[in-house]
């Protein structure tokens, strides 16, 4: 009768086991199935996320304008970041098609012609000899010119369709985020419970204080990133009026774009400096040259400053999260990468002081 009892307790503790298996399977099986689902959205909701909490101060000091009228606010808010996407990009594309159609029908009509160099090209430090007899060439027979180099066009051209097809993504992306971070915006009591809640389930009572830490170091970031952007755009512009350049603004705001997506400003301003040595007298050129470069690589130099502030957290801890969280996942990241290395600090000082 007692063995009975026991195999009949055995097969019950073995049938619940199996029972707790399949659950467990089917959680992890449905929550699999939901990531594959959402992966591809994954991207533009952190994204999202990112951007909301980054703007939410600027969206509460508007809906108090407004009267306390969140919905206006984020609307306004997302309404004008799309327009600040949408209308340069619009007009860039139209002029640059218009450029490109200009220059298809003055080819097929034989009417396209390259102006000579000036004699001061060929004294530009390292390249002033190559480009002087390339740009000799193209003027003198622009045909011969690019049946010359027509291996290197015809190896360059993808890849410069690939960096047109790839700035549409990324376009894209980020206007899906912004309408994203509107959503969130709009519901940020509900959302900000939701974060709230899972980071008590992770981390219990500590739970919101980690909540406040993430949204704080998002913002740092943010903070350091269109910081510097700024800074570097305005002095770059600054030397560009002064060397008389006469697309100064246009290639400010692009220089601006370009820090904030963090590129080299390198890859603009070095044609800008090629440019310039091409009219100006060598000595003012060069002191441009300096100070173009200069403040063209300052962001390894003004971005620690910028990061970190109004955080509990060194900066070097911020900085080296950022920096390698770009190293690893690219720009989104930069966010990512700073907001987990915050959180593991805090998790280590906890660890330490026996909490």
């Amino acid at each position: 009768m007692k063995n009975n009892t026991e195999q009949q307790e055995h097969e019950s503790h073995i049938q619940k086991s199996i029972n707790t298996a399949l659950r467990i399977g089917f959680v992890a099986l449905l929550f699999v199935m939901s990531f594959l689902i959402l992966k591809p959205f994954l991207i533009p909701i952190i994204w999202g996320i990112i951007i909301a909490v980054a703007i939410f101060p600027l969206h509460k000091r508007f809906s108090k304008v407004l009267g306390n009228k969140e919905k206006l606010s984020a609307t306004l808010i997302v309404l004008i970041g799309l327009a600040l996407l949408i209308v340069p990009t619009v007009m860039f594309t139209s002029s640059t098609v218009d450029s490109m159609q200009s220059l298809s029908q003055q080819m097929d009509e034989g009417t396209l012609s390259v102006p000579p160099p000036d004699k001061n090209v060929a004294e530009w430090p390292l390249i002033g000899k190559p480009v002087y007899e390339t740009w000799e060439l193209a003027s003198k027979s622009l045909t011969g010119a690019i049946k010359k180099f027509e291996p290197q066009i015809k190896e360059f051209a993808p890849k410069v369709l690939s960096v047109i097809a790839g700035l549409g993504g990324t376009l894209l992306l980020f206007i899906i985020s912004l309408i994203i971070s509107g959503a969130l915006l709009v519901n940020t009591k509900s959302a900000e419970k939701a974060a709230i809640s899972i980071f008590k389930t992770l981390a219990g009572e500590g739970g919101e204080k980690f909540a406040a830490l993430g949204s704080a170091t998002i913002r740092s970031v943010v903070q350091g990133v269109l910081g510097t952007a700024v800074i570097q755009a305005f002095f770059l512009a600054i030397g560009m009026y002064a060397i008389g350049f006469s697309a100064a603004g246009i290639v400010s705001l692009i220089a601006l774009f370009v820090a904030i997506i963090q590129l080299p400003l390198l890859l603009i301003m070095l044609p800008v400096i090629v440019y310039v040595f091409s009219y100006a007298g060598t000595t003012p050129a060069v002191i441009f040259a300096i100070w173009a470069v200069v403040w063209s690589v300052s962001d390894n130099f003004i971005k620690p400053y910028l990061m970190g502030r109004g955080v509990d957290i060194p900066m070097l801890v911020i900085l080296l999260g950022a920096i390698g969280g770009m190293m690893m996942g690219g720009i989104i990241g930069l966010f990512i990468g700073a907001v987990l290395l915050a959180f593991a600090y805090k998790i280590f000082q906890a660890i330490v002081a026996g909490n």
